[in-house]
């Protein structure tokens, strides 16, 4: 039987092709961004509780557990400004790759056209497949900048949606108040719904991440999306929410309760310890990260390659010019055959042709060991 149409052009996942030769090969995987390290503690100790208590097994209702739901309002209600509503404005989903789904299934039509900036995360382009819509691309320029001019002309009277991602998986751009603002204005010109993407929101280098949604008239338009995942170091939880207001959390929601209806029970206790996590927590996250960063910017810096150091995210991409290589997906192959390092040809993350092909994104949340030792291998290069 052959695969829908709507998704055979996406093939398997970038993801699960170059896991499959790091794991082929015995190489460091800096490919797919899943932690080598054990999650938060007291999160997994309050989802045990949860479990050993006997109160928590069935089916929790369908938008969340209402602890977690108060608990995710009691977090980003300071950070958006106003107070929320955990019954109408909050929904928990399977990760945010399933709250992407939801937002795309139950508010864009058969038609519509969506934003995408490119690179991107690969599921927006097959979550705009699935709702039928039609993708309008806007690359990255110099220094991974929104132009201004090429945004604009993304924008038309058919635009529903536009996808925002920051800190940005995988340049690691953590979006500046100009190319938020342009974005805010462009989806109030145009009437469009915002679908912010902000699961890396808690990893920045120095420069402050700006919540879409908190600038005027954005709130009405806008969804949040995050996840528990990137933050908590639990990527295998799959534990993610959706803020915005009731009319487009509506649209979420129906969408919702046909794809997961819920999730799972015992995580989201899990998540109502982790939002109640201290501010030192997140300062130390933010320092083990920096340092992991510099120690495989400055490692591949002095091997040949050409760093773009991050401004957030776990994420690195890196040009390999010095290499005699023309195309990415042919070096990655070469980088774990030769040298035993496992990394994602960002190439997949483009719509235009040649996009990304002079480059390589490397994953740095691994401990400092698997690093140091990724840097070795690398210098087999």
């Amino acid at each position: 039987m052959n695969t829908a149409n709507r998704l055979a052009p996406f093939g398997v996942t970038i993801f699960t092709e170059m896991t499959a030769l790091a794991v082929e090969h015995d190489a460091i995987n800096l490919g797919q961004g899943f932690p080598n390290w054990a999650g938060a503690d007291f999160v997994k100790k309050a989802a045990i509780r949860s479990m050993a208590d006997g109160e928590h097994d069935q089916y929790p209702a369908s938008p969340g557990v209402p602890a977690l739901r108060q608990a995710i309002a009691e977090k980003y209600g300071p950070l958006f400004g106003r107070g929320l509503d955990p019954a109408s404005e909050i929904t928990v989903t399977s990760g945010c790759t399933e709250a992407l789904a939801a937002s795309f299934l139950g508010l864009i039509n058969p038609g519509d056209e969506v934003v995408l900036i490119e690179p991107f995360y690969d599921s927006y382009p097959a979550c705009t497949s699935m709702a039928g819509a039609v993708p309008k691309f806007v690359p990255l320029r110099e220094g991974f900048r929104l132009d201004p001019d090429e945004l604009r002309s993304a924008f038309s009277a058919k635009t529903r949606a536009i996808v925002l991602n920051t800190p940005h998986n995988p340049t690691g751009r953590v979006f500046d108040s100009d190319e938020i603002q342009l974005v805010a204005d462009l989806c109030q010109e145009f009437d469009v719904i915002l679908i912010a993407d902000e699961v890396y929101e808690e990893i920045t280098f120095g420069k402050t991440h700006l919540r879409i949604a908190t600038l005027p008239e954005m709130w009405e338009r806008t969804l949040t999306l995050s996840s528990l995942g990137k933050t908590f170091s639990l990527t295998g939880w799959k534990l993610g929410w959706a803020i915005g207001p009731p009319h487009l959390t509506a649209g979420l929601r129906a969408a919702h309760q046909f794809l997961t209806f819920t999730t799972p029970t015992p995580v989201q206790h899990g998540g109502v310890a982790a939002l109640s996590a201290p501010a030192a927590f997140f300062e130390v996250l933010r320092k083990s990260y920096r340092a992991k960063r510099d120690l495989l910017a400055d490692g591949l810096a002095g091997i040949g390659f050409d760093v773009h150091l991050p401004e957030g995210t776990y994420f690195l991409m890196a040009g390999f010019g010095a290499f005699g290589f023309d195309d990415d997906r042919t070096f990655a192959r070469h980088m774990v055959e030769v040298a035993g390092v496992a990394v994602i040809p960002p190439s997949v993350f483009y719509n235009h042709p040649g996009g990304g092909k002079d480059l390589i994104r490397f994953a740095f949340c691994k401990d400092e060991a698997t690093l140091a030792e990724a840097i070795d291998r690398l210098s087999a290069l």
